[in-house]
């Protein structure tokens, strides 16, 4: 595989890049570094595969990926984590991150996987951060995180630690590229500011976008209707779908749209699979099928496509992709009890 090649499979599915001539450069060598850090909190959802699934792609254009299951984050972070739940959660995390990986078609034996407590509490990682606390303003900390961070006015301590931690969390993973959704955009800009200082290179870094919510804008995790979860069975998936936001002929804030042009699409072809068919009656010009996201794309806002039919189609090919995540974790009722006891203990 040319650098070409590579380049093209580790952009696809991303919204930016910092900065183009470091990734190609980069490329060049035989096998650079990618880094994400998932802080384990609430339970992992759907938008979660879809940036996961792009570790597939690193792996297949020879990069050495790391996941950082990011412990102390989750706790940092006005505490949406208890402390005593770290274990467990991130014990959960790593099960399904892996289960992701194995449903986008690439081998979890490819990924490492590391836990913040396993090196943020060390003696050189924690001078560091001193250092870098000292020569950063409370503004600036507050700034970066701000799409992050749970802001407040009178913000813990901890979460403006947050960013300073993420940023040395690249050189002490001896990173060569940041990857995570564009949300975290303003903490990789700080450690591309502060990491030549602190004996490692600026990052590239890759981020991808935010899908929308299946209720409209933006995703979020407190809302049940506004995401598929890993554990739903197939009717809960398409009661969510054909509750979703979608109007005919509008890819705005089209979260169905979304699922299937950075999730549903890219595992098909992972899998083999080369064809997405929507079932019509006869009498509304039969069955439509697709090769392609953009075929069905340029259908749906021509109007050819009507989200009625689109709608069960999609519901069945999202339950199908995440159907071996949800029943690996079918086999984890223990630790679903123990990480989420709220939603699963007795």
């Amino acid at each position: 595989m040319d650098t070409a090649e590579r380049r093209a499979l580790v952009t696809r599915h991303t919204e930016e890049v910092v900065t183009d001539e470091e990734l190609s450069d980069l490329l060049e060598r035989d096998s650079p570094s990618v880094y994400i850090g998932y802080a384990p909190t609430g339970e992992m959802h759907i938008g979660h595969f879809t940036t996961i699934r792009k570790l597939a792609d690193f792996a297949e254009a020879g990069l050495e990926v790391t996941v950082l299951v990011a412990d102390l984050h989750a706790h940092l972070d006005d505490e949406k984590s208890p402390f005593e739940l770290l274990d467990a959660r991130s014990a959960y995390y790593r099960t399904a991150i892996e289960a992701m990986v194995e449903a986008a078609g690439a081998d979890p034996d490819a990924v490492s996987f590391v836990r913040g407590t396993e090196f943020q509490l060390d003696e050189e990682y924690t001078l560091e951060m001193y250092r870098m606390a000292a020569e950063t303003t409370v503004a600036r900390a507050r700034r970066a995180g701000s799409e992050v961070v749970r802001e407040s006015e009178s913000p813990n301590l901890g979460g403006l630690m947050y960013s300073l931690m993420q940023s040395l969390d690249v050189k002490a993973l001896e990173a060569d590229i940041a990857y995570g959704g564009i949300d975290q955009r303003g903490i990789y800009m700080l450690s591309r500011e502060l990491l030549p200082d602190h004996g490692w290179h600026e990052p590239v870094c890759l981020f991808a976008p935010l899908l929308s919510g299946l209720t409209g804008g933006k995703m979020s995790a407190s809302e049940e209707g506004s995401k598929v979860n890993l554990t739903d069975d197939p009717a809960a998936v398409a009661e969510k779908i054909d509750d979703a936001y979608c109007p005919m002929g509008e890819a705005e804030d089209n979260g169905v749209l979304e699922y299937l042009e950075h999730l549903v699409f890219p595992v098909l072809e992972a899998r083999g699979s080369e064809e997405f068919v929507v079932e019509r009656p006869e009498e509304y010009g039969g069955d439509l099928v697709y090769g392609s996201y953009g075929e069905l794309e340029a259908d749906f806002l021509s109007e050819e496509l009507h989200p009625a039919d689109l709608k069960p189609a999609a519901a069945e090919a999202i339950s199908e992709v995440i159907a071996p995540v949800r029943e690996r974790l079918a086999d984890e009722e223990e630790l679903l009890a123990e990480a989420y006891p709220e939603t699963y203990g007795e």
